[in-house]
């Protein structure tokens, strides 16, 4: 199996940080298409950046970007509802037996159909408020505890137990609807 390196940068403004990891899930979606790529090894990578990211968002950036008005609860909240359903379509990907599969491909479809709503919707209603309404310094801080929260769960690894989870957690807490065959 290809390893994918995901980066590990060790300090910088939050909102580039961000962006670094939006465009790294873009290139391992791409991987995911290729027929020819190592997608085992591309799902592993992306599982694990996803997870990591999303944690390190609603643990930190959100919670810290409201504090600072750049954001509002409203927003923070539909952040946090998009990652659920990326999770969910992850564990949907994470699931497939094979990477040869129409099943896998038609995973691979709707996980990016749903990340690729939020990275546009976290780039336009998240990230540019906080370009514009918090200072380099704090971005810059946030972006040092985004990395040792992310830093963190990529240490500690995602299995599909682990998103699983995090996607039950997700309809408990009524982030995700309910499940319609219950």
């Amino acid at each position: 199996m290809t390893a994918y390196p995901i980066p590990r940068p060790v300090s910088g403004d939050v909102v580039d940080l961000i962006l670094d990891d939006h465009r790294l899930f873009e290139t391992l979606m791409r991987e995911l298409r290729d027929s020819t790529a190592d997608r085992a090894a591309a799902r592993a990578a992306l599982a694990a950046v996803l997870v990591a990211h999303g944690e390190a968002e609603e643990q930190q950036v959100y919670p810290r970007l409201r504090r600072k008005d750049a954001i509002d609860t409203e927003e923070a909240e539909h952040g946090e509802e998009e990652h659920a359903e990326i999770n969910e379509a992850l564990l949907a990907l994470l699931e497939c037996k094979g990477t040869d599969t129409q099943k896998f491909d038609d995973a691979v479809e709707a996980l990016n159909e749903v990340l690729q709503h939020h990275i546009t919707e976290e780039e336009l209603t998240i990230l540019n408020p906080a370009r514009e309404e918090v200072s380099d310094q704090d971005r810059k801080d946030l972006g040092a505890t985004f990395l040792e929260i992310r830093g963190k769960h990529l240490d500690v690894g995602v299995t599909v137990e682990t998103v699983r989870a995090l996607v039950e957690e997700a309809h408990r807490e009524g982030v995700l609807p309910a499940d319609e065959e219950e």
